[in-house]
């Protein structure tokens, strides 16, 4: 026959064995979540550093396009200018297809010195973790950057 306190460590027994399955049931339930957040955060943080990149590119073309050159920089030149950066320092798959527009489009050739040129980048991030997924849904996110200089 058991004791009072026999009885009471077998039923302790079997409660922590239901307590350590309940924990196990609902890690297998919060995980998938915790798991699409992260993923949402890399994703969404590998935008920004791509929006950064553009901004950048934007500001070294019109940097570029503006100096004083016997030569002045036209469309193409700039155009080269910000995908040879963006090919460069951008983190996503394959080759950047970045627009490049060029305001005025002839350059500081078209201008007086003291005019403003503008050089504008756009480009289609389609995500590279959860975003990929996302974008079939949705569509790719246009992100942008515009970088304005006077010329020389």
């Amino acid at each position: 026959m058991r004791t009072h306190r026999g009885m009471h460590r077998a039923l302790r027994r079997g409660a922590s064995r239901r307590e350590r399955g309940i924990v196990a049931l609902e890690f297998v339930l919060v995980l998938p979540i915790l798991l699409l957040i992260a993923l949402g955060i890399v994703d969404v943080s590998l935008m920004l550093y791509d929006k950064a990149q553009l901004t950048n590119a934007a500001g070294e073309a019109v940097r570029q396009g503006a100096m004083l050159r016997t030569t002045p920089y036209q469309q193409t030149n700039v155009q080269t200018v910000a995908q040879t950066y963006l090919a460069n320092n951008l983190i996503s798959r394959g080759t950047p297809s970045a627009q490049v527009l060029l305001l005025p489009t002839g350059g500081c050739s078209t201008v007086a010195s003291g005019s403003p040129i503008t050089v504008t980048i756009s480009y289609q991030y389609s995500g590279m973790v959860l975003g990929s997924a996302l974008s079939t849904l949705t569509g790719p996110v246009t992100v942008s950057a515009m970088a304005t200089q006077d010329c020389e």
